[in-house]
């Protein structure tokens, strides 16, 4: 029996691949982060689910590995991509101790993706997707991530740019990034990718010090070639053009 984990993309139903759709109709139970369970519940209101709240990822995955040992076909749901912060590689780690369980990993659009798309073209070029989450990895190192990132100019992609306890990490970022890019360097959010309440902008480097970011933001900070053109961000790749 296979354990399925499944990146649904942005959250809403036509931004989830055909794949996805596709195994989460075939599963029986769902497995997945309470807020993540409550928006694939509007599109698949008749499945069995199981959730946790955050902090408790290695519960909810061995749980879904002991179903699925027990014959029941699971999809343990990630928001965006499952290998994209989410629980493929948790779940990797753990099925060494669940021999019968076999696991497929179905990709999804993360936010890096489906934000760039309100944006406009803002990674057409290299780069680099750091979260500023501290539960996992350590500030120093986020901050070393964040120096590299900045001074090789890369586009850098913020994930989980605030929260309640993290309310002035996106600041601290931008004081990091403004030692390598320009004040004018062009940045771009979008907020509730793809859900109610969607909301983007667009704004320089120096303006993003003072934007109020939470754990549904993305906030994209562009190199020293980001543009903007008729509303959209745009990172050129260097193509001709005439």
């Amino acid at each position: 029996m296979k354990l399925y984990i499944v990146g649904f993309g942005p959250g809403n139903y036509s931004s989830m691949t055909v794949e996805a759709c596709s195994v989460i109709e075939r599963c029986s139970l769902i497995v997945g982060y309470t807020t993540y369970t409550d928006i694939i519940k509007e599109y698949y209101p008749q499945k069995e689910y199981y959730s946790t709240p955050m902090k408790k990822e290695t519960d909810r995955v061995k749980y879904a590995l002991e179903r699925v040992s027990e014959g029941t076909q699971t999809a343990l749901i990630c928001s965006g991509d499952s290998g994209v912060y989410g629980m493929a590689g948790l779940a990797l780690e753990l099925s060494e101790n669940y021999p019968n369980a076999e696991i497929e990993i179905v990709s999804g659009i993360t936010a890096a993706l489906s934000g760039g798309a309100v944006l406009g073209a803002p990674i057409t070029h290299d780069f680099a997707v750091i979260s500023l989450s501290d539960l996992l990895t350590p500030w120093e190192k986020i901050k070393k991530r964040l120096e590299c990132a900045a001074a090789a100019d890369f586009v850098i992609c913020i994930y989980n740019p605030s929260s309640k306890k993290r309310s002035d990490y996106l600041q601290k970022a931008c004081d990091i990034m403004l030692k390598f890019k320009s004040g004018e360097t062009i940045c771009g959010y979008v907020k509730n990718i793809g859900r109610n309440g969607q909301e983007s902008g667009i704004f320089t480097l120096s303006q993003l010090q003072d934007f109020h970011a939470d754990m549904f933001t993305t906030v994209f900070v562009g190199n020293s070639d980001t543009k903007v053109i008729n509303n959209k961000m745009i990172t050129p790749r260097g193509y001709k053009n005439v």
